[in-house]
């Protein structure tokens, strides 16, 4: 049975609920397509949410357009400056294109050539820092206090959660009964966003936090009870890779709100990026493919369940594809 629902925890599903309503006229509500093949794993039933289809290629734009569209005009006007391995800073690029307005997206060094072109295309303006989004997080919010301009976060911010929750909020409209959600995790603000709306709404549904081996900062700061300084390995899942800030909201929501952890391989990435291939004839990024392993690595658990996996973007370059295709990757 499940504990009460706190008051704090419905305050915070009406944050989600005054997201989506705030945001529906600007993001595609994504499409819910069920997975024969992934149900024949487990017997049940197997749903992918696609916000891979998202404007922008990926589900951060939900809450870049719900904190920019939760400023003051006067907020706005004194400039953007936001932080990201690149899906967020493509976002927060689409989100300000919409709306007339242009701001500056740092990417770390080793930001995906792909992603990097994509923030510019949709109009941001790039300026690179650090070897890790921790670092480059804080120099951004360094220079938006010293210019006076405003910081978007890519996690470490209520109205940016909220706006990833609103995903929640769209699978309970297409799903109904749900037993179980697969949310990749970096900074943790899509999983956080989905499990405490979901935690309100629907209590006994099961969060699980899945994460790739070689940087899985989130799932160790949770099981050690406070946030860690860890290395990041290479991954294929680029978008969930880096460290976690000191005092982010997202680590108590994690620790509270995900039910299970499951840690993939490389290896079982890039299968997961062939089998989605194979399977439903889409491209997806690493960090999809990082949820989707985890599913089908403990698929026996979910006997004759009802589950929702959360194919967060699709945003993969073609030559990191090809050799996933052709196995080249470093595992």
């Amino acid at each position: 049975m499940a504990e009460p629902v706190s008051s704090e925890l419905r305050a915070f599903a009406d944050r989600v609920s005054a997201a989506e309503s705030r945001i529906r006229d600007h993001v595609r509500e994504t499409y819910l397509e069920f997975s024969p093949a992934l149900s024949t794993l487990s017997g049940g039933s197997v749903y992918c949410k696609l916000e891979n289809l998202q404007h922008s290629g990926s589900f951060k734009l939900r809450g870049a357009f719900n904190k920019i569209l939760s400023l003051s005009e006067a907020e706005r006007e004194r400039g953007i400056v936001t932080s990201s391995s690149g899906n967020h800073g493509a976002g927060v690029a689409y989100a300000l294109g919409t709306l007339g307005q242009a701001g500056t997206v740092f990417v770390p060094t080793n930001v995906s050539p792909g992603k990097a072109q994509n923030i510019e295309r949709l109009g941001g303006t790039l300026t690179y820092y650090g070897a890790d989004v921790v670092d480059t997080d804080a120099e951004a919010c360094r220079q938006a206090q010293r210019d006076g301009m405003t910081f978007i976060s890519p996690y470490n911010d209520l109205e940016v959660v909220a706006g990833q929750g609103t995903i929640a909020v769209e699978l309970e409209r297409q799903m109904g009964d749900l037993d179980a959600v697969f949310v990749a995790v970096g900074g943790g603000g899509l999983i956080s966003g989905i499990a405490t709306y979901l935690k309100a709404t629907r209590p006994d549904v099961q969060i699980i936090g899945c994460a790739p081996e070689n940087s899985a900062v989130m799932m160790r700061s949770v099981q050690a009870g406070r946030i860690l300084q860890l290395p990041s390995g290479a991954t294929l899942s680029d978008g969930t890779a880096g460290g976690v800030e000191d005092g982010a909201i997202t680590f108590e929501l994690c620790t509270s709100f995900v039910d299970h952890w499951v840690a993939v391989s490389e290896t079982e990435i890039a299968n997961a990026i062939t089998f989605f291939l194979s399977e439903h004839r889409m491209a997806i990024e690493g960090a999809a493919g990082v949820a989707i392993a985890a599913y089908r690595k403990t698929s026996r658990r979910y006997a004759g369940k009802r589950v929702a996996i959360i194919v967060c973007g699709g945003n993969i370059e073609l030559e990191k594809l090809q050799s996933i295709l052709a196995g080249d990757f470093a595992s």
